[in-house]
């Protein structure tokens, strides 16, 4: 632990900044110059994790390997690092709070009064620490979410100060503002950047570098203000100009001399240039593609699209690898009708339907589903996606009317999808859920075997219900395909129709392995199968 150097990234002006995307870029050169390094979030809510949030609080819940439900920066984290994260990566107040108060009923404090400081800020730097001890990283960046000056920010902003303090030689803070620019004068304002930095100041933390949001050039100028105003020298104020895709901003900060400055003010050696010619080809491809395709993601969150990020970031993938850029329409789930299919899905060449959870916006899931099987559409249904693939085939092939999950009609006369046994005792909701990776075993000569090319697989989980076993054989002989079985519970992982042009769908969350490095072959497949 007393090697890894420890980076703090915080926010201020406005919130949604990208403080995740400049950690990860940030990552990501440190990476390509020889480091160990890692990204970890912490999340100001009461909320012990997101798993219980509505998406439209929070967008996207991201799980980890190791199960935990997480903020959708850890997302951004392992695309960009190509690393899995674990549940230590991802720390809410609500967990701290949980830890501290479960430490003082059992006596761990010894009668003492237990108080914001030193216990809560003692729970947060043990978790900063965490990383670098357990672990074993040289460098570990600390994304501090929300903006300087929330309440809910300030026992972790109090922690950085006391860390700070601690050990100055192994510490750093990136402070992250915006730089808003006024057409009505033609000027970029840097008085929002001051007056942050100095509400930093005031909770006794100097930011060691600056980093502009901006939507056009800063000038030499205003870098030299910034820097005389904040405190820091004109070499350490960094410019994050709008780019047209987030995988464009470690190329642009390298240009910045970003992973520089940061290595000289922690005394580290640059080690090596990073070799950024991957990077560069994979940018290239998103912005200069040969092709392109149009695919549905059908979902009842599409009205914040951070609610499926991953699935969109895993398209972008799989659209860079075959020299293609996918248009992705985002259809309301709630706005397919039977009359309007037709027009919703012209000149799709390919069908997601997204998970989820409760009972809304079913029906036209469903009903997308049938028009991909009928219309030989490429379709690729993910978690509750596989499941009312299930479900309409269970309605529309086999001729049970009211087939139906027990999620939703508890008393179905055809429970195709049930509740799984585990689950049935469980009356909590956060974190109880199957979560985090299992294994699958595929079946030889099926689709999804040609495309994972390997017998075991290991994806990510998040559900509660599954395929009913008891209707196996009645699909098997209808023409579906069980390609994909969990061995350790013989739970049905992966359906397919052969007759169909590509129709799979999978139980685990595959969007979650995708990342720069290693697009998901699932997605990829998919998308060459929509190019053809």
């Amino acid at each position: 632990m007393k090697n890894t150097k420890y980076i703090f990234v915080t926010g201020g002006v406005t919130s949604s900044l990208g403080k995740g995307i400049i950690s990860a870029s940030l990552a990501k050169l440190l990476q390509l110059r020889g480091y160990n390094v890692t990204v970890q979030k912490f999340d100001p809510y009461l909320n012990v994790d997101p798993g219980t949030l509505n998406p439209y609080e929070h967008g996207e819940c991201y799980v980890t390997i190791d199960g935990a439900e997480t903020d959708l920066d850890l997302g951004h984290y392992e695309r960009f690092l190509n690393i899995h994260t674990t549940q230590d990566n991802n720390v809410t107040t609500g967990k701290i709070y949980s830890n501290v108060i479960n430490k003082e009923r059992r006596g761990d404090y010894l009668g003492k009064t237990v108080q914001i400081i030193p216990h809560i800020t003692d729970e947060i730097k043990r978790y900063i620490k965490l990383l670098g001890s357990k672990y074993g990283y040289e460098i570990v960046i600390t994304e501090i979410g929300g903006t300087v000056g929330d309440i809910e920010s300030l026992p972790f902003i109090e922690s950085v100060r006391q860390i700070r303090w601690e050990m100055p030689e192994n510490t750093l803070v990136i402070h992250l503002t915006l730089v808003p620019y006024l057409s009505a004068t033609g000027e970029l304002k840097t008085k929002p950047t001051q007056h942050s930095v100095k509400m930093l100041l005031e909770n006794g933390i100097q930011p060691d570098i600056i980093v502009l949001r901006t939507e056009h050039s800063i000038t030499q100028e205003i870098r030299r203000k910034v820097a005389l105003f904040c405190n820091v020298e004109n070499e350490a104020v960094i410019e994050a100009k709008n780019v047209k895709t987030i995988y464009e901003v470690p190329l642009y900060l390298h240009e910045e001399k970003f992973d520089t400055i940061v290595l000289k003010k922690l005394k580290l050696p640059e080690k090596k240039e990073p070799d950024l010619t991957k990077w560069k080809s994979f940018v290239d491809k998103i912005k200069n593609p040969d092709y392109s395709t149009n695919v549905a993601l059908v979902g009842k969150y599409v009205e914040l699209a951070d609610a499926y990020k991953s699935i969109i970031e895993s398209l972008i993938h799989a659209g860079a690898t075959n020299n293609a850029k996918v248009n992705i329409k985002l259809v309301h789930s709630e706005r397919i009708e039977e009359n309007n299919l037709n027009e919703t899905f012209k000149d799709i060449k390919g069908i997601i339907v997204a998970p989820g959870f409760g009972s809304r916006g079913i029906e036209g899931k469903i009903l997308a589903i049938k028009y991909a099987r009928e219309n030989n559409i490429p379709f690729l249904g993910i978690c509750l996606g596989m499941q009312l693939a299930v479900i309409e085939f269970a309605r529309n092939v086999l001729h049970y009317k009211d087939a139906n999950s027990t999620e939703f009609v508890r008393n179905t006369n055809y429970p195709v999808i049930d509740l799984m046994e585990s689950q049935k005792s469980i009356v909590d909701k956060g974190g109880t859920m199957r979560l985090g990776a299992y294994n699958c075993e595929l079946l030889p000569e099926s689709k999804a075997y040609s495309i994972y090319k390997k017998n075991i697989i290991k994806e990510r989980h998040r559900h509660r219900y599954e395929f009913n076993n008891r209707y196996l054989e009645e699909f098997k002989k209808a023409g579906m395909v069980v390609s994909g079985i969990n061995p350790e519970m013989n739970l049905v992982e992966i359906i397919e129709l052969p007759s169909h042009k590509w129709f799979i769908g999978v139980q685990f969350h595959p969007e979650f392995n995708s990342t720069v490095e290693n697009p998901h072959p699932l997605f990829v497949d998919f998308i060459k199968t929509c190019l053809e």
